[in-house]
């Protein structure tokens, strides 16, 4: 038999353990790009300070109660949550989250996920991790305790006062030394390569957000002035304009080998049916103000000109009066149309915009088998919308916004492309195995690629087959993408651009758009014409000249690809 372990020797495991914990749980970082994290032998300053703080309390009060370290396991458990929170939302979402401004949409997450979840599953989730943190906080009262119960032993007091004392000097020398380091993306966050002893304290992260928070609150600068939008859009007159913003379609889609190649077919498909349809193409890539999520963004930047790259920015903008290019097509004759599959509730900023309708997820009223979170398949909401709008006689041009649904994340289930648009309205839209089929690719939560591809095909089908279906249309359709995928999807370290594709039969407008420096094709090319907020100016050139300044050519002419 071994010999029995003394009481020295296991009051010191016990103390080695319960600081071990403590430092683990605040310098773990992400496995990107999962919600996972590990440890990398990360030293925590704060657990440093913690000690010496301890000490210096122990010297002048008594030992902490055990209610005091019922406390302080509150606290340290709100710095694990804070520390997760920063490694975890770049690798999952490409940027760092703002606590003011992103968690006011948490109801509006929550009720997404409550829409399409089981009532038990979601009992199971919040049960686990309730469950999760009480545990959290039992383990770490623990550790919190050992340590607190350790500052009565001389030698283990010692031994922990000459190790804090070491941890800050290291610390001072290692911040020192910081304006001479690299820094590379690395576990969900920016680091130094020579830094990853001393993570970013988690007391920084939570300084952040209150400058954040006391930024948003503090007086702010005017909002830049909306350009000028008094074009008399007399290359586009006559035409139906749609504007397609494509959920989650970024430039990895060109970029990343593992995503382009598989969407090389579908890409081939889309060009073909503007081809085929004596319609042109050309692309280029524009800098969105988001990455990873938060699409609205995007669209108030284009359709207002303003950049608006926070929601603090966006909430600012809707309390003015401002011109937009909604209401500029508006005053020229068109009919402002706003297809929003995934609205369920109220929407003001289409007052904003200037709409004369709006057509949410109530009046799309789709009724078969639903796919992803919002349910509504992009190919039936553009089928959709020609049973609501063109099938009247007489109508005016169409002015269409329309943000696509089917790759929102988490990418899957997609819908099956139907190519017998006339069953998209009937009660049975799609044959049973090819529902088997799109149910059987539930989101795999560690490896979204497939799923993303799977969604990026679907819309371009869907779009080819829409210009297939309207071959005699008379349409200029603005084809862009809102935000790359998740940083989980495009990878660490992405730009923040994405495609624009502008298919049209009027050669004027495309030639005015190569001139502003798109390419032929559908295949957009370095470097980016700008950030989206430049696109508006752009556009409201190539379709028109100013009041009072025609056009150097006003006449709408035909071309084939």
């Amino acid at each position: 038999m071994g010999t029995p372990l003394t009481g020295a020797t296991s009051s010191s495991l016990k103390l080695g353990a319960a600081i071990a914990l403590l430092d683990v749980s605040l310098t773990f970082e992400n496995v990107w790009p999962t919600p996972a994290v590990r440890w990398v032998g990360g030293v925590s300053i704060e657990l440093a300070v913690f000690v010496l703080v301890l000490m210096a309390a122990n010297e002048r009060l008594r030992p902490p109660s055990p209610r005091a370290i019922g406390w302080l396991g509150v606290l340290w458990t709100v710095l694990v949550l804070g520390r997760y929170a920063d490694v975890t939302a770049p690798a999952l979402y490409g940027r760092e989250i703002s606590l003011y401004w992103d968690l006011r949409f948490m109801p509006d997450v929550v009720a997404m996920i409550t829409r399409v979840t089981p009532v038990w599953v979601i009992v199971v989730g919040v049960a686990a991790i309730a469950l999760i943190l009480f545990l959290l906080y039992r383990v770490l009262s623990w550790a919190l305790r050992v340590v607190c119960d350790a500052m009565t032993n001389r030698g283990e007091r010692r031994v922990l006062l000459v190790a804090a004392i070491a941890v800050l000097l290291l610390f001072s020398a290692d911040r020192l030394g910081q304006a001479r380091s690299s820094w590379v993306f690395h576990g969900g966050e920016y680091q130094d390569e020579a830094r990853r002893l001393f993570p970013a304290p988690v007391t920084s992260t939570y300084a952040h957000q209150l400058r954040l928070v006391a930024g948003a609150l503090a007086p702010s600068t005017p909002l830049a002035a909306s350009p000028p939008m008094d074009s008399d859009l007399s290359q586009v007159k006559g035409a139906d304009v749609f504007v397609v913003f494509v959920e989650s379609y970024g430039a990895v889609a060109y970029e990343r080998p593992e995503l382009a190649a598989p969407l090389t077919a579908s890409r081939a498909q889309l060009a073909s049916a503007i081809r085929d349809t004596n319609r042109s193409v050309v692309s280029a890539f524009v800098e969105s103000p988001t990455y990873g999520a938060s699409s609205w963004l995007a669209h108030v930047s284009l359709l207002s000109g303003v950049e608006v790259r926070d929601a603090g920015t966006n909430a600012r903008l809707m309390a003015e009066r401002r011109d937009t290019l909604v209401r500029a097509f508006g005053r020229q004759g068109f009919r402002t149309v706003a297809l929003m599959p995934g609205l369920r509730g109220p929407w003001p900023e289409g007052r904003f915009y200037g709409f004369d309708e709006i057509y949410g997820a109530d009046r799309i009223a789709y009724s078969g088998p639903e796919f992803g979170w919002f349910a509504v398949p992009d190919q039936f909401s553009l089928d959709r919308l020609d049973a609501l709008e063109g099938g009247r006689s007489s109508r005016a041009p169409l002015f269409v916004f329309f943000p696509t649904i089917s790759p929102h994340f988490p990418f899957s289930p997609t819908p099956p492309y139907q190519p017998d648009w006339k069953r998209l309205s009937t009660t049975h839209p799609y044959d049973g195995p090819d529902i088997v089929r799109a149910y059987a690719h539930e989101p795999d939560w560690v490896h979204f690629a497939p799923g993303y591809i799977e969604a990026m095909a679907y819309d371009f089908s869907s779009i080819g087959g829409y210009l297939r279906q309207h071959a005699a249309r008379d349409l200029v359709m603005i084809v862009l993408g809102d935000h790359q995928p998740p940083a989980l999807v495009s990878g660490a370290g992405g730009s923040w651009e994405v495609p624009v594709h502008v298919v049209a039969s009027r050669s004027a407008v495309l030639e005015r758009l190569v001139s502003s420096g798109f390419q032929k094709g559908l295949t957009p090319s370095r470097p980016a014409v700008g950030r989206m907020h430049t696109l508006l100016p752009r556009m409201l050139e190539a379709f028109g000249g100013r009041h009072g300044h025609p056009a150097p050519d006003n006449v709408p002419s035909k071309t084939s690809s």
